[in-house]
């Protein structure tokens, strides 16, 4: 192979809400710790684990802004990106690092919206159907034993 590759599939929780920073001209940028899990059972105690990788995720423009404006804490995604590492000098003078993962595609498999849908609907009374345009032999039960 000639070339490189830098690309990241994740799907994960987020752990908290977005956080947006606008800039002068228009752009923004979201950031959001992402949660994804790994379960295994532990051969020696047959107990089961399960332990959570957390990750920095940035969105960029429009993106963040549909991200602000439709995910809380929670919500389920899928989002490919690629791996970026920043350094910067702490107060102390001490060299820092982060890895993040910019996201160049996302799409949100649940949001908290979507799931409290279904029970506000649950809660309104269901309608009685209507036999609006259906002729009376077509309303008559029929004698198949089938």
């Amino acid at each position: 192979m000639a070339g490189t590759i830098n690309k990241v599939i994740l799907i994960g929780h987020l752990g908290d809400e977005v956080k947006m920073h606008y800039f002068e001209g228009g752009n923004a940028i979201g950031r959001f710790p992402l949660a994804t899990n790994e379960t295994y059972t532990n051969r020696q105690t047959g107990e089961k684990v399960t332990t959570t990788e957390w990750h920095n995720i940035v969105v960029r423009n429009k993106l963040a802004e549909i991200c602000e404006k439709y995910l809380t804490k929670g919500d389920k995604v899928y989002l490919e990106g690629r791996i970026k590492t920043r350094q910067w000098e702490g107060e102390d003078g001490v060299k820092r690092y982060t890895t993040e993962i910019h996201v160049v595609d996302m799409t949100f498999l649940t949001t908290k919206k979507e799931l409290n849908a279904p029970l506000q609907q649950m809660e309104e009374k269901p309608t009685e159907p209507s036999n609006k345009g259906v002729t009376k032999q077509e309303n008559e039960e029929d004698d198949l034993p089938f």
